[in-house]
């Protein structure tokens, strides 16, 4: 399937496609929960986007209560993510990562293989999927931070 079409809605209703969200830009898409011990990836992830944003990047935060770590409502997440991290990229509303309810979108990008050659379910929060325009997906666990060298190498080959 291609991931363009993949219908979503943000963070503040406003439905669109993936395509149209993205644009012509490398992506990390990631599954975030504002109660989890990982949360502080919230800072890289920021990090990232203002480092790359003018090059052609973003990160697009997935909020999932799947692993009961995530807040109630969008606006609560919307309102500790921008009040404790200062996020600007953009995010969906609450969304299914796992299961035969999971969103389309994480439908296609568990089918990813991680570096270890293991695809499947999204094994925790802050799993991470790296999208070119191209098609291309590169997955990353949770304990991989957002500026490990390995992201941060395919994100300066993608976007030279």
């Amino acid at each position: 399937m291609d991931l363009t079409t993949i219908e979503l809605t943000t963070l503040t209703g406003e439905r669109t496609t993936f395509g149209k969200l993205v644009g012509d830009k490398v992506a990390l898409v990631v599954n975030v929960a504002s109660r989890c011990g990982l949360a502080p990836q919230y800072e890289q992830l920021e990090a990232l986007q203002r480092r790359y944003a003018d090059r052609g990047f973003t990160v697009i935060g997935c909020p999932s209560n799947q692993f009961l770590q995530e807040l109630g409502s969008e606006d609560k997440i919307a309102e500790y993510c921008s009040t404790t991290w200062g996020v600007t990229f953009p995010m969906t509303e609450k969304i299914k990562v796992n299961g035969k309810h999971a969103h389309p979108l994480y439908q296609e990008l568990t089918q990813t293989a991680d570096d270890e050659g293991k695809a499947g379910q999204v094994k925790w929060n802050f799993e991470k999927f790296l999208v070119h325009p191209d098609g291309r997906i590169r997955r990353f666990r949770p304990t991989v931070v957002p500026d490990a060298p390995e992201i941060i190498e395919t994100i300066e080959d993608w976007l030279s």
